[in-house]
Order: C-alpha cells, then sequence, then structure tokens
C-alpha cells in the first residue's frame, strides 16, 4: 500500500479524498461542481499545493467534458480522477458506457457522490446501478477514512485490471468529519504516453465484439478478487440466533453504532464496500447460514438485486426497506427491530438525546434567496412583465425564484432552453399564444443550455430566455464560471463571453441590463418578448449583478434602507412577491421594516413597493 501515515488531520469526506487522490498521484483532476461532491476538486488542488505534487486540476463546463478530459489523461497513461454529484453522472453516461470497454493505460477513478434523501437535487438515484450498467467496479464507503483507502486500492485494482474504477460516497459520507490518516505522497508518477492502438481506442463495430468480451472477462476476475476484498467483512454476533444484516456503505457504520446502543448482541452484519461486482460466494455463504436476512443499503436494491437466493432475505422487494428517502439511524433501528422482533434498548443515552432534540423544537425552514440576491429581483420583474406568462427555469440558486411563483418547472441542468420550445409548439398546434419567459444561469448555460438555444434558433421557437449571470457557479459554492477567466485558487484561464456566444447562436433579440433595476428589467423583458414575436426566433436577456456572497466577502455594502411607516399600508409585497428575507411584517400594527440582522442594504426593494414607503438613505451612508 506505500508509504505509512504520518498524522491524524479532522478532515471532511471530500477533503479526504481530495487527500488521497493526491496521496496516491493524480496528476490530472476534473470535475463540475455539484453537491455533494464539490469540494473534492478544491480539496486536490489545496492538498496538491501543500504537498508540492504537480496536479493538473480544473473545473469542466460539465461533467461529461470533466469525464473525457480524465479518460485522455488515463489513456495517456497518468493517474487521473473526476468527481460529480449523481446527476452528473447522467451527463457522463454517454462516454462512461462506451469508455468502461477500454483498457486504459492510467488508472482512473470516477467518484460519483449520491444524494439519499435527495437533500440538494432532484432526485436520489443510485450510481452503483449506473456502475453495473456500465460493468465497472464500485466502490462504496462507510466513513471518511474507508473512502481514503478505497481510492488508493481503487488505483490499483485500476491500472491491474486497466479498468475506470467508480467511487460511490453519499452524502453522509461526504459531508460528515472524521479524524482521518494522512500522509505523504506515495511517489507513483508514470511519463505520459498515448500508445497508438486503434483497437484499444476506437469504438466501432469491427472492435466492439472483441472490447465485451475483455470487459466480461475483466468483471468476472474482479468479482474474484473481491471475494477477498478488505472492504467486504464479517461482524459475527457473541450470540447465534440466525439472525443477519447485510449492509453497504453509510448504512454499516449506522447500523454498527444501533447494534452497540442496544446490545444486539445476536445480530450479525456483512460488510459490503464493494456492491458490483458482488462478491456472490461470501454473500450466498453469509445468505445460507442465518435464517432472517436484511439488506441495507442506500438507495437501490443493488446488493439485493444481484442475490441468487431471496427466499429469507428482507429488504426493498418485499416492503421491510422504505423504498425512497435516506435510511437514518432512526429509520434504520425502525427497520431493524420489525424485522427481527427486537426492542430499542431505552438506554439512558439515547433516550437523553432524543429528548435534547425535541426540546430544541428546531422547525423546518424554507430555502431563500440570499438577501440582496439579484436573482430575487430578476424574478420578481418576470412575474411583473408577465404575470400570467409560463416560466420554466432550471438548477441552480435561482431554481429559489418558486417561493416568488416565478418557476413552473424545472428538470435538469439545460432543461430551461428546451423545455420553452415543446410548450410554444404545443400551444401553435392549438393556435394559441401565451409568453414563455425561462430562466437559466450563467455557469448552467454553459454547461447544457447551449444545445437547447441553438435549437430553438434553428427550429424557430420563439420565447424568451433570460440568462441570470451572478458571475459565480453559486450554489455550489462559488466556484468560477467559463465567463469569469478564472481557473481553481484563482489561476488565469480564458474569458469565454457570454454576449458572444449568445449572439453567434443568431437569436432575435439580445440585451444586458443589471439585475438590481427592476423596472429597467421589466422594459428589456417586454422589448425582447416582442422581437421574439416578430422575428420568430428565441430573444435573450442577460440580467446580470455579482453575487452577493462575493459582494460581501469583499465587504462591498451599498444604500441603507429604511421603511416610512407612515407610508406603509400593508399591502405585504415587499414581503410576499418580493420575499427578501431583509424585510420582516409586524402583524399587529400591520406595518413593514427593515430587519437590520439580515438587510444587505442592495436597495432593489425600493423598486417593489407601491406606496413608496422603502426608501434608501442616498449619498453619505
Amino acid at each position: 500500500m506505500g508509504l505509512g501515515f504520518e498524522e491524524v488531520r479532522f478532515l471532511l469526506g471530500n477533503e479526504a479524498i481530495g487527500r488521497a487522490l493526491v496521496e496516491a498521484g493524480c496528476e490530472v483532476a476534473c470535475a463540475y461542481p455539484g453537491t455533494p461532491s464539490s469540494e473534492i476538486i478544491p480539496s486536490v488542488e489545496a492538498f496538491a499545493e501543500e504537498l508540492g505534487t504537480k496536479t493538473e486540476v480544473e473545473w469542466s463546463v460539465n461533467e461529461k467534458v470533466a469525464f473525457e478530459v480524465a479518460l485522455g489523461a488515463a489513456m495517456s497513461g497518468k493517474r487521473s480522477a473526476t468527481a460529480m454529484k449523481h446527476v452528473g453522472l447522467n451527463v457522463a453516461a454517454d462516454p462512461l458506457m462506451s469508455a468502461a470497454q477500454f483498457e486504459l493505460s492510467g488508472g482512473m477513478i470516477v467518484v460519483a457522490a449520491d444524494d439519499p434523501g435527495h437533500h440538494s437535487s432532484q432526485n436520489e438515484q443510485d450510481s452503483r446501478f449506473f456502475a453495473m450498467f456500465a460493468k465497472v467496479p464500485c466502490f462504496d464507503p462507510c466513513s471518511a477514512q474507508e473512502a481514503m483507502e478505497m481510492v488508493f486500492h481503487a488505483y490499483e485494482l485500476s491500472e491491474r485490471h486497466r479498468t475506470m474504477v467508480v467511487l460511490r460516497p453519499t452524502i453522509r459520507v461526504c459531508h460528515a468529519r472524521q479524524s482521518v490518516r494522512v500522509g505523504a505522497p506515495r511517489g507513483f508518477r508514470r511519463e505520459a504516453h498515448f500508445e497508438k492502438d486503434p483497437s484499444r481506442w476506437v469504438c466501432v463495430p469491427a472492435h466492439v465484439g472483441r472490447m465485451q468480451r475483455n470487459l466480461n472477462q475483466r468483471i468476472r476476475a474482479i468479482r474474484e478478487e473481491f471475494e477477498g476484498s478488505p472492504f467486504n467483512l464479517e461482524r459475527r454476533a457473541r450470540r447465534d440466533e440466525g439472525l443477519g444484516i447485510i449492509a453497504s456503505g453509510i448504512c454499516f457504520s449506522n447500523v454498527m453504532d444501533l447494534i452497540e446502543l442496544n446490545g444486539w448482541d445476536n445480530v450479525s452484519v456483512l460488510k459490503i464496500g464493494t456492491p458490483y461486482p458482488l462478491p456472490q460466494r461470501l454473500v450466498e455463504d453469509f445468505v445460507s447460514r442465518h435464517r432472517k436476512v436484511l439488506v441495507l443499503e442506500e438507495t437501490y436494491p443493488v446488493v439485493e438485486l444481484q442475490l441468487l437466493e431471496r427466499k429469507r432475505v428482507m429488504g426493498r422487494w418485499n416492503g421491510f426497506v422504505p423504498e425512497q428517502d435516506e435510511l437514518t439511524p432512526e429509520v434504520l433501528e425502525a427497520i431493524v427491530c420489525e424485522a427481527f422482533s427486537l426492542r430499542p434498548s431505552g438506554s439512558r443515552e439515547s433516550a437523553s438525546l432524543r429528548r435534547a432534540v425535541e426540546e430544541l423544537g428546531i422547525k423546518p425552514r424554507r430555502p431563500v434567496f440570499c438577501p440582496g440576491c439579484p436573482h430575487r429581483a430578476t424574478m420578481y420583474a418576470i412575474k411583473r412583465a408577465f404575470p400570467r406568462g409560463v416560466y420554466p427555469s432550471d438548477i441552480g440558486c435561482y431554481s429559489l425564484g418558486i417561493n416568488q411563483k416565478a418557476v413552473d418547472s424545472i428538470v435538469c441542468m439545460g432543461a430551461s432552453s428546451t423545455v420553452p420550445s415543446g410548450i410554444f409548439l404545443a400551444h401553435q398546434v392549438d393556435g394559441k399564444e401565451i409568453p414563455i419567459i425561462a430562466t437559466v444561469g450563467d455557469s448552467t448555460f454553459f454547461h447544457m443550455g447551449i444545445p437547447g438555444l441553438i435549437n430553438a434558433v434553428y427550429n424557430r421557437h420563439p420565447y424568451v430566455l433570460v440568462v441570470m449571470d451572478n458571475s459565480t457557479t453559486a450554489m455550489t459554492g462559488n466556484q468560477p464560471t467559463p465567463a469569469s477567466g478564472v481557473k481553481p485558487r484563482g489561476k488565469q484561464g480564458g474569458c469565454v463571453s457570454l454576449e458572444a456566444v449568445i449572439s453567434g447562436i443568431g437569436v432575435a433579440h439580445l440585451e444586458v441590463v443589471d439585475a438590481y433595476d427592476v423596472r429597467g428589467t421589466m422594459r428589456a423583458l417586454k422589448e425582447a418578448h416582442e422581437r421574439a414575436r416578430e422575428k420568430g426566433l428565441p430573444a435573450v436577456v442577460i440580467s446580470r449583478h455579482p453575487c452577493m456572497l462575493i459582494l460581501r466577502r469583499e465587504d462591498r455594502r451599498e444604500l441603507p434602507v429604511r421603511v416610512d411607516q407612515d407610508r406603509c399600508v400593508g399591502c405585504r409585497n415587499c414581503v410576499d412577491a418580493f420575499y427578501c428575507p431583509g424585510i420582516a411584517f409586524d402583524e399587529a400594527r400591520r406595518k413593514a421594516y427593515v430587519d437590520e440582522r439580515f438587510c444587505v442594504s442592495c436597495g432593489v426593494c425600493e423598486a417593489v413597493c407601491p406606496a413608496g414607503a422603502i426608501q434608501v438613505e442616498r449619498g453619505e451612508a
């Protein structure tokens, strides 16, 4: 395994993965940010700088691009990695399915971070199924420390079998902190060399038959190797009553905690850290030795699906495990108790912890735009300009425009420039016309919005696309966009102009406005709608203003704001339609007021009060 560990650090799971990639000799790392994976690439960059390794790190335009850049490096003999969230693997699925057949020259790890419970995602799909679909081996870590160790094993496995490997941490591994053992770089380095061999790299029918045979042989060999993997192990019960649990990923860690907490010394546990290909003999032997077997995994029945003997198995297929949502410790405890007729211990520790949590009385809080967010002003302007419009939107901070009733649909990255075309065509068939005002962020537009806009120009679909340019990829942590000209850690990159790209596509109309200028934005939206109707082509408005998080980081407060209590009529437009946390409402007095705890003095709210009660104090602050 290389050099020994030198010190212990308290790291996020994603930071531990980034550290392991650097220590293991990864020389090219690429990603598109997405929760819960976003911290991996910055960690690679930071640890590469700390350890003095020569590691090329980049934010790519989307996950497909990131995957293919990492693939090219592995084809050239380098150890590479790409990181993405689970839905990002959808975007990278095309090259994944083809490149899985390649016999790579260097090790390649695909980190696909899943989000059970859909904490920050549009679904809770399971990336382990993609690994099975593509016939790529998969590791499922139960902790930050194990995620680190799996990185080293994954590179060794990748190079031994000349295959890429999927590392699939879930959100509780990615975003939990743990004391992990870190060390020095392991001294691995290979000179870049691309071997020109079309039979290895060219996916055409003449080569695919041989590639598939090799791929199938590879998976059989890896399955055999996983029978003895250190990541698959059995924890035997002290009292054998024939009760067994097969647990994968974070479920294993939670189950072991529950067993210790409740004193369930009659339950054996088989930990599966390599869910695909499943070590069949190991698992079937465990099943055969127990009268009841419970399979616990997030989120789909990947391990369960591969079991040959299911008569005594309880899991998702027969309703013992919920079909959706995260398997939290509380949920797992209830499942185990029901399946095995056990009782929780009711220990003082667990009872006091539950009581403390209940006494906190924490209520769920609806996600909202940050105070001063330029997207709030843009959404308000859209609703005012076209109160009866249809508002397709996209993935990003601006998804929160749903609070202002300015978002009617969210599908996936880039759907904001394609769904409007279908809405237009559907109404055109019936001889109807309806204003369609779509919204997309600057980073999302570069990611997947451009093809849809090209399609709309080519097929003459008149709608208005509002590109909400806040100069960053805000929702995932303020990563730079291609328009910023900035690479990770402030390094200089090329600058791609939004205006040049959009103009080159050939839209009917393009205008740039300041998002904080609500009235100007409303005028520009109406103008764009008219030009789209006249020319039968999409029109674009770029609503531009820096993200407030960037401005606050630079300590750029703008204009002090107050509400004139005599002029306020209590209409609640500033609270309900504009929906800013910086404006509160006194129900007893029926008056709005500025909440100084949250107000960032952006001054945009002045334009939304019909009574003119919100006033900006101009001049010296």
